[in-house]
């Protein structure tokens, strides 16, 4: 009988955020895709081991439990290194590199990060959670990195970004709710236009923090329209607290044409570094298509609960930025519902 129930609830569960339904109990189960498939696979080896005499009851809920794990299998099998990986074969006229981790304001392993920035010798490094004393260790790296936004908070949603060359068109802001700060900005790259930065860390639908995930989806479809008015080469990076299979962050990648390096890579699982069971790819990076990523590099565990995660990013040589995916006239509508739920919630 606990059989039977357990092969239930993880035959529903998977189906949970297909409800739309935004309270951080439905959309847990897009998080935890990887670890229900794992038992899922387990359920199902225990069911044919255990069941013997198969009744219709029994041939339903195997065909279900099945069906369900091809379903949660087509979600997240693109982002395992087994899906065949488009490799861009382009010229490059330019490139910059980032390292962009969420530190955890709580964590005082600094010297651990530090190594990390020392290690990757990135152009950008980007901190989130980042508080006053993460940014007076931080300091250290200042020669390297003189240029520098600074936006110290104690609520755990603090940002720094260091760059070794001046930024252009810099701005903090505040996108959804008042104490969540996204920073953009443009990296100059030497004779070509320079590439547009969207750094962000949209606060999760959770128990302990907001609960429902409006505010997140509706960060996330505001810099997705912001991207669609630009006409240059873009990268999205940061804790986006979402996994890329959601239907939030696929609508924002069908709407900004962007590209996840992910694909085909891994699932590069960021999130908790102390747990290995319980890992989630919640630090993303998206780029527009006249970009590509060579290299992409899981840090080593620097005492925060994320790992870091380094890029290197180049700009095709001779190739303009994409026009704009077209939506239509459901997904424009979701795309401004998503927007005010957010903005209604605060």
């Amino acid at each position: 009988m606990v059989l039977y129930i357990l092969i239930l609830f993880f035959i529903i569960s998977p189906f949970f955020p297909a409800t739309g339904n935004p309270h951080w109990f439905f959309r847990t189960a897009d998080f935890v895709r990887l670890q229900s498939l794992f038992i899922q696979f387990i359920l199902l080896g225990l069911f044919l081991y255990f069941e013997e005499n198969f009744t219709a009851f029994s041939w339903i809920l195997l065909v279900a439990l099945i069906a369900t794990i091809l379903y949660q299998l087509y979600k997240v099998f693109p982002y395992s290194s087994l899906f065949p990986r488009r490799r861009s074969h382009a010229a490059s006229d330019g490139n910059v590199s980032i390292l962009a981790g969420n530190v955890l304001q709580t964590n005082s392993c600094y010297p651990d990060f530090l190594n990390e920035v020392k290690r990757f010798d990135p152009d950008l490094v980007l901190t989130m959670e980042s508080n006053k004393d993460w940014e007076n260790c931080l300091s250290e790296i200042e020669k390297e990195y003189p240029f520098t936004v600074k936006v110290p908070l104690e609520n755990f949603y603090g940002m720094h970004l260091y760059s070794k060359k001046e930024l252009e068109n810099v701005e903090v802001k505040y996108q959804i709710e008042d104490d969540k700060p996204s920073i953009f900005f443009d990296f100059p790259i030497e004779g070509q236009q320079p590439i547009f930065f969207c750094c962000l860390h949209p606060a999760p639908p959770s128990p302990t923090e907001n609960e429902t995930s409006k505010e997140r989806d509706a960060e996330l479809m505001l810099t997705g329209k912001r991207i669609r008015k630009l006409d240059k080469p873009t990268v999205v990076c940061g804790d986006m607290n979402d996994v890329v299979w959601s239907r939030t962050t696929r609508l924002f990648k069908k709407m900004t044409g962007m590209i996840d390096p992910r694909v085909g890579r891994g699932f590069f699982s960021t999130y908790h570094a102390g747990y290995f069971f319980l890992r989630f790819p919640l630090d993303h990076l998206f780029h527009t298509r006249d970009l590509y990523v060579e290299k992409m590099v899981r840090s080593k565990d620097f005492g925060s609960d994320h790992f870091a995660m380094y890029y290197e990013i180049f700009h095709k040589k001779k190739v303009k930025t994409p026009e704009n995916p077209k939506l239509n006239g459901d997904e424009k509508e979701e795309v401004e519902e998503l927007i005010e739920n957010g903005k209604e919630n605060q």
